[in-house]
């Protein structure tokens, strides 16, 4: 048998210490996409061929024949999850596990494949966390996936039919984010020895479609393994795009129920250790000279930092290039954090939710530098924050097709490699002390009305949403992890929040999915397990997703769920009020005699819920209560509950008003004044829309 070094990333023994620890250990391989070559053999003392049941649709058995030589005999899922136990990722010399565990919730269509396979090799392969709900499960392999900055990925099993299904919408926000995860649905079988079987889809137009077509439009790459030889190039292709920081996102397996259970001759060059380097391609040198020469004619330069500066590491080369040429940088939801909420050029989040003195630059800026950024509606005003005439677009991105929005030059690279070297072309180059004091004076004034919204007041009141806010910031240090996705909190988040470390602010709206907040705390403490972990909920959230509680109980998972109630959906609701929709269908309540949601409050006891899920809980009623409550669940060791009774937004003052305009069409016919005042407003503001070419 032929050794190889030890894994740099060992078995974890528990759940909660899955992430891996780095490791310096230099490895041969090839870019994302290549099999390396000079790939060692399987471990010492590792398990020989195994001899496997064959499954329904494999006239074989083990007496028949033996293995091949130089091959393993083993069922279509003991391959898989032997394989995915031997990826690595590799970047800056430094590598790590690729897929660390699976998440599973076992049905007929899984359980005897995959199942089986994951007990047989044992967590030292591929350690197991079982879940509660399939896209659940998937938002907690984002999370984790996020705080590995996408060099580590889970895999997520289900069975067919619901299960996988119930992937979709995980798959999506996986997707829209560039974030990697390995989906391993179950299918319907591929041999068919009888249709239909349970939860199989008939399509009368179709014989192969199954409902794991459902995730086609949401993955990155989707395959259907419907013969045992298959796996080898699918796994390998699989491999590929989750380690491609341009194409990452979900990547979707489909294993048919008889397959997964059929027996293969696998060859061992299939097991070998296989390291995927994740490179950092530096910018075209034309374009590069082309970008500096745009940025040194610019007055009044603003950058916008996005989610790709944390996915390539890139916060010291952006504060490199901010000191050096003093260009105030603004951040996207997924960029918040690029640089400390303190440093000079920070002024804080861009967009409908951005503050003051971020969007006063973006209207008046004459260039614009966007690093790692999709540049959505909410970034852009929907199309009217950048309002000067002759504003350009320079935009550093490891996707071409983000690099070249808004008729950008654009430079095709990684964050981190591009900014080095942009700092380096602009040496010499500060902006005019004119620019700098302006953006210092909007800063200083937009900080004010933060301490604003964060004050304390009446020790006796009821707190609001920012008083909550405010109350938390009192208390993280810079390891603590703020976690949210929707609702009301992500506008207050980017307005207010101070951002103390380059991972502290968790924010996903690229999908904005309610529910995404529990479970993603819960990768996000798997890959981070000395990070105190804040997932911030609003009552609606909560209620679409609390399952995932139970699976922190049982793994001692040490996440703090906050519940803000307000009951309702606050955030629909003013946005309802807004384009003259007048909060219809967006309160928690009972109906009132004319049918409407305008009764009383219900009767619900979220915290009750909590508390029966098996979490320790504290409930806050008042503004004094805030901080003990707040730091006993930071002090906690198991998982946390602060429950808030809030007031909202239309009772108590919060956080400022939007500073930019968001494109909600409203009615273009209608009766009631709200709806026709609504729609005045709305065709002033779409005239502000352009183009940028």
């Amino acid at each position: 048998m032929t050794h190889r070094t030890p894994d740099p990333a060992p078995a974890t023994p528990t759940p909660a210490s899955a992430a891996p620890p780095a490791s310096t250990t230099p490895a041969s391989a090839s870019a994302p996409g290549n099999t390396p070559t000079g790939a060692p053999g399987p471990p010492t003392g590792a398990p020989g061929p195994a001899t496997a049941t064959p499954g329904p649709a494999s006239g074989d058995t083990p007496a028949r024949r033996g293995p091949a030589a130089g091959s393993r005999r083993l069922t279509v899922a003991q391959a898989l999850v032997e394989f995915l136990g031997r990826q690595y990722t590799e970047r800056d010399g430094r590598r790590q596990r690729l897929i660390t565990a699976c998440w599973g919730i076992f049905g007929h269509g899984n359980v005897a494949g995959l199942g089986q396979a994951l007990l047989e090799s044992g967590p030292d392969t591929l350690p197991f966390l079982q879940g509660r709900n399939e896209q659940a499960m998937v938002h907690a392999a984002v999370g984790y996936a996020r705080q590995c900055d996408r060099l580590s990925a889970q895999a997520v099993t289900t069975s067919i039919g619901p299960g996988a299904t119930n992937l979709t919408t995980g798959a999506a926000l996986a997707t829209v984010n560039h974030l990697p995860v390995l989906l391993l649905p179950g299918d319907t079988f591929a041999t068919r020895p009888a249709d239909p079987v349970l939860q199989q889809l008939e399509a009368g137009y179709a014989g192969d479609v199954s409902v794991n077509d459902c995730l086609r439009p949401v993955s990155r790459y989707f395959d259907r393994i419907t013969r045992p030889e298959a796996l080898i190039p699918a796994a390998l292709q699989a491999m590929r795009v989750l380690t491609d920081p341009a194409a990452t996102g979900a990547v979707t397996l489909a294993l048919p129920q008889d397959v997964q259970a059929e027996a293969f001759d696998w060859p061992d060059a299939f097991f070998a250790d296989r390291v995927w380097r994740v490179a950092r391609p530096a910018p075209d040198p034309a374009v590069l000279a082309d970008a500096a020469r745009a940025v040194r004619a610019a007055r009044r330069p603003l950058i916008v930092a996005g989610g790709g500066v944390h996915h390539s590491g890139a916060e010291d080369a952006l504060r490199s290039l901010a000191d050096a040429t003093g260009i105030p940088v603004a951040t996207t939801q997924a960029g918040k954090g690029s640089l400390r909420h303190d440093h000079p050029c920070e002024v804080g989040g861009i967009g409908h939710t951005g503050t003051a003195v971020a969007d006063d630059l973006a209207r008046t800026a004459d260039l614009v530098l966007g690093v790692g950024t999709r540049y959505t509606d909410f970034t852009t005003a929907s199309g009217t924050l950048f309002a000067d005439p002759g504003v350009r677009f320079v935009n550093l991105n490891i996707t071409g097709f983000d690099a070249h929005k808004l008729g950008a030059l654009a430079v095709v690279a990684d964050a981190r490699a591009g900014l080095t070297a942009l700092t380096e072309a602009l040496a010499g180059y500060r902006v005019d002390d004119a620019h700098r004091a302006r953006y210092t004076a909007g800063k200083e004034r937009w900080e004010r009305l933060v301490d604003a919204a964060y004050a304390a007041g009446d020790p006796a009141a009821r707190p609001s949403q920012t008083q909550v806010l405010g109350a938390l910031d009192a208390l993280v240090g810079d390891e603590d992890v703020i976690v949210n996705a929707a609702g009301s909190l992500p506008g207050d988040l980017h307005k207010l929040w101070r951002a103390r470390s380059r991972r502290q602010y968790h924010l996903e709206y690229g999908y904005s999915c309610m529910g995404y907040e529990i479970p993603a705390a819960i990768g996000v403490k798997l890959a981070a397990p000395d990070r105190p972990v804040w997932a911030l909920v609003g009552d609606g959230t909560y209620l679409m997703m609390p399952t995932e509680i139970v699976t922190a109980v049982q793994e001692g998972i040490g996440i703090t769920v906050v519940i803000l109630q307000n009951h309702g959906y606050a955030s629909i609701g003013g946005l309802s009020a807004q384009v003259g929709a007048e909060r219809f269908g967006t309160a928690y309540r009972y109906r009132d005699p004319g049918g409407h949601y305008t009764g009383d409050p219900l009767p619900v006891d979220l915290a009750a819920n909590a508390a029966s899920l098996g979490m320790e809980v504290h409930r806050v009623t008042t503004v004094g209560e805030l901080p003990a409550a707040l730091a006993a669940a930071r002090a906690a060791r198991h998982p946390t509950c602060v429950h808030v009774e809030v007031e909202t937004a239309d009772t108590v003052p919060g956080a400022p008003a939007a500073q930019a305009w968001w494109d909600v069409p409203v009615a273009q016919t209608a009766t009631r004044p709200a709806a026709v005042a609504a729609r005045e407003e709305y065709d002033r503001r779409a005239a502000a829309r352009r183009r940028h070419l």
